[in-house]
């Protein structure tokens, strides 16, 4: 089921979610399949349950062809509970960034270039993998918002931020992630 989504200023995006304590539920399933569909039905590149009002500690994310970001690198699908994320080394990169609780609205957000990711699958199964250029920024994105963290928070440059149509003409302005 399509949910809606919190935008900038609902201050349950500004909690630190809670720990997914029992992996393959029925519950935990219809919390992803409804993730999973408001994510497609709005072109993100990922989601993450406190944007549909779910405290839990699970992000989806995953892009092919997206018309939101055409020169982006595919980055596999994936489903993942409790996540922690270890930067590789302290090269960082700037990045044009949005979101769907900020929809409308790009910036420029720096973010660490390579790092190593672990987890969980929504059956209890681990998953470690490593990740560099745009599959990192987009878990790091995702998993900032488990912890209170919208990307404006992390814009240094406010000449490097504004909306998608006046920055982009002709970009799809739609919602992001």
């Amino acid at each position: 089921m399509i949910r809606d989504v919190l935008r900038m200023g609902d201050p349950r995006l500004l909690r630190v979610a809670k720990p997914v304590d029992a992996f393959g539920t029925a519950a935990l399933a219809d919390l992803i399949t409804d993730m999973m569909d408001t994510m497609r039905h709005l072109n993100g590149a990922g989601i993450a349950a406190p944007q549909i009002g779910v405290d839990l500690r699970v992000v989806i994310f995953g892009v092919g062809k997206n018309p939101r970001y055409p020169d982006a690198e595919s980055v596999p699908l994936t489903i993942l509970c409790n996540p922690v994320i270890e930067p590789i080394g302290e090269e960082l990169e700037e990045g044009w960034e949005g979101c769907l609780s900020v929809p409308g609205l790009r910036g420029v957000v720096p973010r660490h270039v390579a790092l190593r990711y672990s987890g969980y699958t929504p059956e209890g199964q681990r998953i470690e993998r490593e990740a560099t250029g745009f599959h990192a920024r987009v878990v790091q994105h995702e998993c900032d918002h488990l912890d209170g963290i919208l990307y404006p928070m992390r814009v240094q440059d406010f000449t490097r931020f504004g909306y998608t149509e006046v920055l982009f003409p002709g970009l799809d302005a739609g919602n992001d992630d």
